[in-house]
């Protein structure tokens, strides 16, 4: 949405920076086929999403583009270098949302420009939102096709991602881009039906699999917790309100799972306390930066199951849309989304309380070190660039 220019200006935001991976390298690609990198929006450039996608256009041996578009800028770069990758003789696929709020006219504008550059433009289904952020490019390389591509929580905007707070992985695996490559399988022939996505084995995806496995997950820490052992959940997620998820939560928090939550919109749970007396620390944060991500910890026994996903846990998503989550395997980025989620829990500053009533006060800091969690994740992320 527009606002009519008569508030004073913002103050000039903190520059993003390169990815300490991609930094002073010719190519966003040779990393990307090498190792996972995690880009932090909006602390991480959105360039190198960028350049990753005009790589692929100009590569003479990449075959095919597929990606998802929720909200696409006005000017969109990632748009243009999809048309010259069409250009170039690629074949270029992209699932337009039509039903992304407040974003209709601009994505029926760019449903005319995509389709008279040749580029196949896939609308969805009726009654389901394709909502996963999700891109495959395919390389014939030595005779051997490969795939990379990535898997995000956030939008394919260059104008919103300097604002919303995201996650993006970029990779190469082929376990991750085989069943990204099935979603759009399914986006492409929807009307045979839901077996190509009921086939993939990696990524969590609504409707068919998402909340089967976060109902397993809940269900295994509290096993741990009654059997006396340590089990705890995080999750951050822009809204909380799917009955059955906050009743195994519930479930949780009585038995004993210590849980931390970030929830920046809807929150409907109305924990009781457990047996031990405590409630589960549940936060809002709300500051310069819209918090976009969801990400879920569980301690999973000790093997800590770390995902990002693009799915709050609500009933239309999980049921109704099309999402994917991704499981975290790569030690460094699972530190550094631990350390950021640890930063956002000890935020005094900018977080609000959730609780019962919903008074909605702000965390109290009396006598402790403030701390600002979108400023302490961008030193953090920051020094991990060689930043000062």
């Amino acid at each position: 949405m527009d606002f009519p220019s008569v508030l004073p200006p913002v103050l000039q935001r903190k520059a993003s920076f390169t990815h300490p991976a991609l930094r002073n390298k010719l190519r966003v690609t040779d990393q990307v086929l090498q190792r996972d990198i995690m880009l932090h929006f909006p602390y991480h450039s959105f360039n190198s999403l960028i350049d990753l996608l005009r790589e692929a256009a100009m590569d003479a041996t990449v075959e095919s583009i597929q990606i998802t578009a929720y909200r696409l800028a006005s000017e969109s770069k990632i748009i243009h270098a999809l048309i010259n990758a069409a250009r170039n003789g690629k074949r270029v696929t992209v699932m337009l949302e039509l039903k992304a709020r407040f974003d209709e006219e601009a994505n029926l504008e760019w449903k005319t420009i995509l389709e008279e550059e040749g580029i196949i433009v896939l609308l969805g289904m009726p009654n389901m939102k394709v909502h996963a952020k999700l891109c495959v490019i395919t390389s014939l390389q030595k005779g051997k096709r490969i795939r990379y591509g990535f898997v995000s929580t956030g939008n394919l905007n260059e104008s919103s991602a300097k604002v919303y707070a995201d996650h993006c992985l970029l990779t190469a695996s082929s376990s991750i881009m085989s069943d990204a490559a099935r979603v759009f399988e399914y986006l492409s022939n929807w009307r045979r039906g839901m077996m190509p996505l009921k086939k993939c084995r990696t990524l969590l995806l609504a409707p068919v699999s998402m909340r089967k496995k976060l109902v397993q997950l809940l269900e295994f820490e509290i096993k741990q917790a009654k059997a006396g052992k340590k089990a705890s959940l995080t999750l951050k997620v822009n809204s909380l309100s799917d009955s059955e998820l906050i009743r195994l939560l519930n479930k949780a928090s009585a038995a004993g799972v210590v849980i931390n939550l970030i929830v920046r919109g809807i929150y409907c749970p109305n924990f009781p306390l457990s047996k031990k007396g405590i409630r589960p620390y549940a936060i809002s944060i709300v500051d310069e930066y819209l918090e976009h991500a969801r990400v879920m910890i569980f301690n999973h026994g000790g093997k800590e199951k770390i995902f990002i996903s693009s799915a709050d846990w609500m009933v239309r998503n999980i049921d109704h849309r099309v999402e994917a989550a991704v499981e975290i395997h790569q030690a460094d980025i699972r530190k550094e989304l631990k350390e950021i989620l640890t930063i956002q829990l000890a935020d005094n500053v900018k977080a609000r309380l959730l609780e019962d009533m919903l008074p909605n006060e702000y965390v109290k800091g009396m006598g402790k070190r403030p701390v600002r969690s979108q400023i302490k994740i961008y030193q953090y992320l920051h020094g991990l660039a060689g930043g000062k």
